[in-house]
C-alpha cells in the first residue's frame, strides 16, 4: 500500500473502485427476495403493493418526469394478454424526483387508472427505492419482475428496447407456464 502514498491519482482510482464495488453490492438482484412496502394510492391513501406473492407481478417503477419511458415494453406486454390469474402490471410512480407538485400527479394517475383500468400506486419519499436498494431513479423508469416466491427474476433500469422487450416476453411466458 506504500504505492498508494506517492501516487494520489492510483489512490483516487482504487477509492473509487471500492465505491463502485460498495454500491453494486447493495443494488436489487435477479434472485433477490423482497418484502412488501407501504405505498400510496392515487388518492394518497397508504397501501401495501398489490398482489406481490400471490402470481407474477411486474412493476414500473418510474420518476413522473418519465412516465413514458418504458411504454414500449408495457406495451408488448399488454398485447400479449397474460392470463390475470397468473400475471399483473402494475405502475409505481416516484413523486420525490418529479418536477411537478403531487397533487397534479395524482389527478394525470386517477385519470390514467380509470382510462385503462390498471393500478398505479405512488412513491412520495422514494420508500420503494430505498426499501429494494434501487439506487438513482430520478429522470428514469425501473423495470422490476417478482415472481409468486418473492424473488426478483428481472431487474433493469432506464429504456428497455429492441431485442431485450422480447427477451422479457419471453421471460414472462416461460414463468407462468
Amino acid at each position: 500500500m506504500k504505492f498508494l502514498k506517492r501516487s494520489p491519482i492510483v489512490a483516487i482510482i482504487v477509492a473509487m473502485a471500492l465505491c463502485l464495488g460498495i454500491a453494486v453490492a447493495y443494488a436489487l438482484t435477479v434472485g433477490q427476495t423482497v418484502q412488501n412496502v407501504e405505498l400510496r394510492d392515487a388518492e394518497n391513501n397508504p397501501t401495501m403493493i398489490p398482489l406481490l406473492g400471490t402470481k407474477l407481478v411486474s412493476i414500473f417503477y418510474n420518476d413522473a418526469d418519465a412516465a413514458d419511458l418504458n411504454d414500449p415494453l408495457a406495451d408488448a406486454l399488454k398485447a400479449k394478454n397474460f392470463p390475470k390469474e397468473k400475471y399483473e402490471g402494475m405502475g409505481i410512480a416516484n413523486l420525490k424526483d418529479s418536477k411537478a407538485p403531487n397533487f397534479i400527479i395524482r389527478k394525470i394517475i386517477q385519470g390514467k387508472i380509470k382510462k385503462y383500468n390498471s393500478t398505479i400506486l405512488t412513491d412520495p419519499d422514494l420508500i420503494l427505492a430505498k426499501a429494494w436498494n434501487l439506487g438513482d431513479c430520478n429522470n428514469t423508469s425501473v423495470v422490476i419482475f417478482i415472481g409468486k416466491d418473492m424473488k426478483v427474476k428481472y431487474v433493469h433500469k432506464g429504456a428497455v428496447r429492441g431485442e431485450e422487450i422480447n427477451k422479457v416476453v419471453k421471460m414472462v411466458e416461460d414463468l407462468i407456464k
